[in-house]
């Protein structure tokens, strides 16, 4: 199995953006992170407003989208709205993280539950438990890591970063559901 291994570096006082770093493992086609195939896996390292570490989210390519199991800690109890961002960075307040990926012609609008939509990055909500873990895997074929297959591929030129927002997701109203603010950010990017 090929591995890529995504990781957010910590924030560092004054620091006003994040990198991220990828080493490649058991990869017959060289140290090039776009050649995914089935099975493959990557992992982005989530962090919180503050830079800390919460958690991570682990991306595994199957034949038809990307499952993405998602562990995080320190989030408000309850449901969050989660989307995979156009860029692949992860400066709080997480707006560097841009809007969702959406490359359909002409843009489709936010919300799986919308009969226009949904857009690319929409992704269902997940729960933090009382202790405010979350603990979930989410599947969407709108988004690879694979180079070819279908989605949106997440290892273009600018990344992209899943977020976590602060409240559920409506799948329905615009720009992102009533999400609210941008609690946590991983990057996903190559190189």
């Amino acid at each position: 199995m090929r591995a890529h291994r995504l990781l957010a570096l910590a924030v560092l006082p004054l620091a006003a953006s994040l990198g991220a770093c990828v080493s490649v493992t058991d990869n017959d086609y060289g140290s090039a992170p776009d050649r995914a195939a089935v099975g493959d896996f990557g992992e982005a390292t989530l962090i919180n407003t503050s830079g800390a570490n919460i958690g991570r989210a682990v991306l595994t390519q199957g034949p038809t989208g990307l499952v993405i199991r998602i562990e995080a800690d320190g989030l408000t109890p309850g449901w969050h709205g989660v989307h995979i961002h156009a860029t692949g960075e992860c400066a709080a307040p997480f707006t560097s993280a841009g809007g969702h990926i959406n490359h359909a012609e002409p843009k489709a609008p936010h919300g799986l539950l919308n009969a226009q939509g949904p857009d690319d990055g929409d992704l269902p909500n997940i729960h933090a438990d009382a202790q405010g873990r979350i603990r979930a895997e989410v599947f969407t074929t709108r988004a690879r890591i694979a180079a070819d297959g279908p989605g949106q591929w997440l290892w273009d030129a600018d990344g992209s970063a899943l977020v976590i927002h602060a409240n559920v997701d409506d799948h329905r109203s615009q720009p992102i559901g009533g999400a609210g603010d941008r609690v946590a950010c991983g990057i996903m990017a190559a190189g």
